[in-house]
C-alpha cells in the first residue's frame, strides 16, 4: 500500500466572482457563495488539511472561510491574481483581441500598466515553493492565474500552463518532491 505524500498542495480557485461581467483581476470583488451544495461537496472531497493559505482578495478569503470556518488562515499577497492594468474592470467583450499568439509570446504579454503571466509567475513562484516545503496537506485558495503559475512550475515551462482550464471552485492537486512536482489532477470538481 502506497503511503500518503509528505507534501501536498491543494489549489482551489475561489467561488465565482461577482464581477458584473467585467474582468476582475486585482479588483477586490466578492465571491458568490450561494451554491451551498457545491461548497459542501468540495469540503467533503478535500477532507482535512493542515493549513489554509489564501490570496488577500476578498473572493478568496470568503471562499476559504466558507470551506474551513474553524481554521486559522494565512494570507500571502504574492498569490494575488495577475494585474491586468488598464483592462481591469472592462466588460469581457471590450478587452482588446491580441490574436493568436504562440505560448512564448503570450506569457510575456502585459496589458498597459499591468503585468504579464511571466511577471505573475515570478511573483507567485517563491510563495508556492515555500508552501510546498511545509509537511502535510496545504490548501491554497487563489486565482486561475496563480494556479496556472503552480502548473507551470510542475511542467517546467510557462507556456503550456496557460492552456489549462481552471474553473471556479475547482481543485488542482500537486505533489512536490524536491525540485520536481507531480500533477495529481487539474480542474477537478466535487459533485454535490
Amino acid at each position: 500500500m502506497a503511503s500518503a505524500p509528505r507534501h501536498e498542495l491543494l489549489l482551489i480557485r475561489h467561488a465565482p466572482a461577482l464581477n458584473e461581467g467585467r474582468l476582475a483581476g486585482r479588483r477586490d470583488v466578492p465571491a458568490n457563495l450561494g451554491d451551498g451544495q457545491a461548497l459542501a461537496a468540495l469540503r467533503g472531497f478535500l477532507g482535512p488539511v493542515d493549513r489554509v493559505i489564501t490570496s488577500p482578495a476578498l473572493r478568496c478569503r470568503q471562499t476559504a472561510q466558507a470551506l474551513w470556518a474553524d481554521m486559522a488562515m494565512a494570507e500571502d499577497a504574492r498569490l494575488w491574481e495577475q494585474d491586468f492594468g488598464a483592462w481591469e474592470g472592462l466588460p469581457f467583450a471590450e478587452i482588446p483581441d491580441q490574436g493568436a499568439l504562440p505560448p512564448e509570446k503570450l506569457v510575456r504579454l502585459a496589458p498597459p500598466q499591468g503585468e504579464s503571466f511571466a511577471d505573475l509567475y515570478a511573483r507567485a513562484a517563491p510563495a508556492l515553493v515555500e508552501i510546498a516545503t511545509l509537511p502535510g496537506r496545504s490548501a491554497i485558495v487563489a486565482h486561475a492565474g496563480t494556479i496556472r503559475a503552480a502548473l507551470a512550475m510542475a511542467c517546467g515551462t510557462m507556456g503550456p500552463a496557460l492552456a489549462f482550464s481552471i474553473d471556479p471552485l475547482s481543485i488542482t492537486r500537486l505533489i512536490p518532491c524536491g525540485q520536481q512536482w507531480a500533477i495529481g489532477y487539474v480542474n477537478q470538481k466535487a459533485c454535490p
